[in-house]
């Protein structure tokens, strides 16, 4: 019995083990597929070199030159840099003839000789363009000259000491993060609707450190030690975040309609800011430049800029224009006799501005033109004066003709409305030469003479006001001495 139970335990086991290893055998095969390769030959799953580097190198063999070039890129693709280049007289470095090319430097270095001809050319139009990483230098005309064509993009290149201009654009293209030094022609230069951004423009002569045309945007870009202007743009462009100093003539130019905003400009050899009618600036600080601080033609607006210790004008608007929430500080206007901290032309605005320490008058203003809320301290001139038809309303005016000859406010001519202003400690108060002119509900105090009216003005009484007693509760008599409401008052 025992032997036949061995037996039968044995084949059971035997039986359970060999459906175990079938089982598993199932289990695999139907996960891992069939084990039967398919019909045909095998394919080989390695990758060619073309799919490890799809891309092409510049070579004689890939790109040979010709007469004009030392390699010529003539169907579209991506290519690369294997090696330096070194130019060849009467010859481009890289000439590029189709679109749709996009050009990796891979970090090397293009070397021009002198009677060499652009470092990387389009010679024709192009398209969609893509140049990046690497420098360029000392080529006997442009660094980078795609002033043929459109769409390019240049990014990240170092351009040295060319003869011509370091960078040429055309239209709808882009120059980003790219520095230009030392070229001849200038820095960069851009066809329309152009970005210029996040690059450094400097020691270039001819037009300048960038140049941008028509419709262009310049942004957190830096020129410094140009000839010329550090930074030019035509009519419809956006300047915002740059700086630009030392150059020898203006800081920023721009011509109509354009937008400037959180720049700054310094010791510039001509103006800090010079813009053209129907533009704004916004947020920028202009300082000690050989001449006037900025300066807009007609219809423009100025808000919160500040102009200090510039050899002219610190802010001139030209007529119909608006400054609002401005500083003029330490600026030397007395080259002019129409010199200011502030000057705006016919029918502009003046609003919430501070003109102080100026070697001529705080704010001039011409015809029709409007100042309210503002403050002129310490002028060496006047501290606030009108030519006709003005509205001078709520200013203070303090200590004014400080080491010179000047009013708190002075009315040169006729037809002005002088309201609710304070004039103290200045040669004279408020001081009305013209004709015509109203002067009420101003107050007047420690001016060498507070007031002078000539004939034929209008002005409401004008009252000393007699010492009050102290005053400890609830109410007290008024000590003002008049209840006109019209009333000026000495204090």
């Amino acid at each position: 019995m025992g032997n036949e139970y061995q037996t039968r335990s044995h084949v059971m086991f035997k039986r359970t083990s060999l459906l175990i290893v079938c089982g598993a055998l199932w289990s695999v095969t139907s996960l891992a597929g069939p084990i039967t390769p398919p019909p045909g030959p095998v394919a080989s799953t390695h990758k060619t070199l073309t799919e490890v580097e799809p891309r092409t190198a510049i070579n004689a063999t890939n790109t040979p030159g010709d007469a004009d070039s030392l390699y010529k890129v003539t169907a579209p693709g991506s290519y690369y840099l294997t090696g330096n280049i070194t130019g060849v007289a009467g010859k481009h470095g890289i000439e590029i003839t189709s679109g749709g090319v996009t050009l990796d430097l891979m970090g090397l270095d293009l070397v021009g000789v002198p009677g060499s001809l652009d470092g990387v050319s389009a010679t024709v139009g192009v398209n969609g363009v893509r140049v990046h990483n690497g420098s360029v230098r000392s080529w006997g005309d442009e660094g980078l000259d795609f002033s043929n064509g459109a769409s390019i993009g240049v990014t990240e290149v170092t351009v040295l000491g060319c003869v011509g201009f370091g960078i040429s654009v055309a239209t709808n293209s882009s120059v980003t993060g790219c520095l230009v030094s030392g070229n001849g022609s200038g820095g960069i230069a851009t066809g329309t609707n152009c970005v210029v951004s996040g690059c450094t423009a400097n020691g270039n002569t001819g037009a300048g450190g960038i140049v941008a045309y028509v419709g262009c945007r310049v942004a957190d870009c830096a020129a410094f030690s140009n000839s010329g202007d550090g930074i030019t743009a035509a009519n419809g462009s956006t300047i915002s975040g740059c700086t630009s100093t030392d150059n020898t003539s203006d800081g920023i130019a721009v011509n109509s309609g354009c937008t400037i905003s959180n720049c700054s400009v310094s010791s510039n050899d001509d103006l800090g800011i010079n813009a053209g009618d129907h533009c704004t600036i916004t947020g920028c600080n202009s300082r000690s430049n050989a001449k006037e601080g900025i300066r807009t033609g007609l219809g423009s607006t100025i808000h919160s800029c500040s102009s200090a210790a510039n050899g002219g004008t610190g802010l001139t608007a030209g007529d119909s224009s608006t400054l609002s929430g401005c500083s003029a500080i330490g600026n030397n206007t007395s080259n002019g006799v129409t010199g200011a901290g502030i000057l705006a032309n016919s029918g502009s605005s003046v609003l919430n501005c501070a003109a102080d320490a100026n070697t001529r008058t705080g704010i001039v203003l011409g015809d029709g033109s409007t100042v309210a809320n503002c403050a002129a301290r310490d002028n060496t001139g006047d501290g606030i004066s009108c030519a006709s038809g003005c509205l001078i309303i709520s200013n203070t005016c303090a200590n004014n003709g400080n080491g010179g000859d000047g009013a708190g406010i002075h009315a040169i001519s006729s037809d002005n409305r002088i309201e609710g202003n304070t004039c103290r400690t200045s040669d004279r108060g408020i001081d009305v030469d013209g004709t015509g002119n109203i002067i009420v509900r101003n107050t007047c105090s420690g001016n060498g003479t507070n007031w002078t009216f000539n004939l034929g003005n209008a002005y409401g009484p004008i009252v000393v006001t007699p010492p009050g007693a102290g005053v400890s509760g609830n109410s007290a008599a008024a000590s003002l001495g008049s209840t006109d409401p019209n009333a000026n008052f000495t204090f």
